[in-house]
This record gives structure tokens, sequence and C-alpha cells, in this order.
């Protein structure tokens, strides 16, 4: 009997106090109407930034003539993806990138230590794992088109430029940020990245979902 293939979410979940990247708005759940108190339903009003928890960064997060997240291909964001595992903090570069052996990669997920940030509950952490401009060029060359990471940012916390952002916006390469891929080994999967149809954003949240 063929096994069920496994599901694995990599978004994290949306939540008061959940830690949001410095100067980002923070996450908000409302009540406007509650059953309890007489409404006829429940309904909510949700308050965050396009940048909040598990999301998407279009070029235009960078270029004003970019494309927002409305206007990102779907075949880029569903497909194959592979996860690179990099036990370590710090910067990752070219070198870290070509040890893992890539492989006519179009979707690559970088699997650090940030990944266990994400259990803790004392707020953002600047001290994150990211990629390097030399790291992001690197795979630009390689012809990626999606990069994931499992933190706030793919950049060095300011980072003056934010090189890393434009080597790979410039390009095209759309970035998932916030993924928690503590229960993704490395390896090959099947990724269904959904961002909010948000007109004209320059990024927004996405439900991130691997299958093996």
């Amino acid at each position: 009997m063929p096994r069920a293939p496994r599901l694995v979410d990599v978004s994290v979940s949306l939540q008061p106090g959940l830690a949001t990247y410095p100067g980002n708005p923070e996450f908000e759940l409302q009540p406007v109407k509650r059953v309890a108190a007489g409404a006829s339903s429940n309904v909510s009003r949700l308050i965050l930034g396009t940048h909040t928890g598990t999301h998407v960064d279009a070029p235009r997060h960078f270029f004003d003539e970019g494309a927002g997240v409305d206007g990102l291909p779907l075949d880029l964001l569903i497909g194959r993806a592979r996860v690179i595992d990099l036990p370590f903090r710090g910067g990752i570069t070219e070198r870290h990138l070509a040890d893992a052996g890539l492989r006519e990669d179009l979707r690559v997920l970088l699997r650090t230590p940030n990944s266990a940030l994400w259990n803790t509950s004392d707020g953002f952490h600047q001290d994150y794992s990211y990629l390097t401009e030399e790291g992001a060029r690197y795979l630009v060359e390689q012809g990626v088109k999606v990069v994931g990471i499992d933190y706030l940012s793919v950049e060095q916390f300011k980072k003056p430029g934010a090189p890393a952002h434009r080597a790979l916006l410039g390009e095209n390469v759309v970035i998932i940020e916030g993924l928690n891929l503590s229960d993704a080994d490395a390896g090959a999967y099947e990724m269904y990245c959904l961002p909010l149809r948000v007109a004209g954003a320059d990024g927004a949240p996405a439900r991130v979902v691997l299958k093996r």
C-alpha cells in the first residue's frame, strides 16, 4: 500500500506576542463582534504588516517599479523545493552554498538554527543567521528563483543598503521569510506557498506547506 504523503506546515502561527522585525507592526487580533456579548456571530479585526510572520517579499519591497506580491507567478511559488541544512550562526556565504551542492534547484529553503528561535518568548533576536550579498549573488548565478529562510529577514540585521535583498529582488528572485523549518529535514519536497493576494503590495503573509 502506498505511503501517504507527509505534509509539513512550515508557517509560524499568527498570534499575539509573535516576534516582529523592529519597526514593523505587531500582530493583533481584535474582537469586533462576539456571540457572548449578544452579537449574531464572531467577527475580528486583524492588524499586521505585510512582512509579519511567514511572508513573501516581492520586488516592490525595495524597488518602486518592481512587481507587487499579486503579480508574482504562482508557478514559482508551487513546485519542487530543496531544504538545505546550514547548522551554524552567522552569514551564509558562497562557500557554504557551494558545499551544499545545488543541483539545478529553482527553490531553495535555508534551514539554520534560526528555526529554534520561534520556540522562545523573549521577542526579536538580532543575532539570527542570514544570507550575505556574496551568497545571494551566488544563488542568482545558479539560477535559483525562490529563496526561503527561517527568520524574519534574509538580510543581516540592519545591514546598510540591504545588499542581499537587492541582489535577489533586483533579479526578480522571490524571497520567503519567517519560515519554521524545525520539522523539515534536509532534502527535496513539493512546496506550496500562497501569499495573500494584496493588490500592489510589497509583500504579504503566506501559508507555506511542504509535501514529501
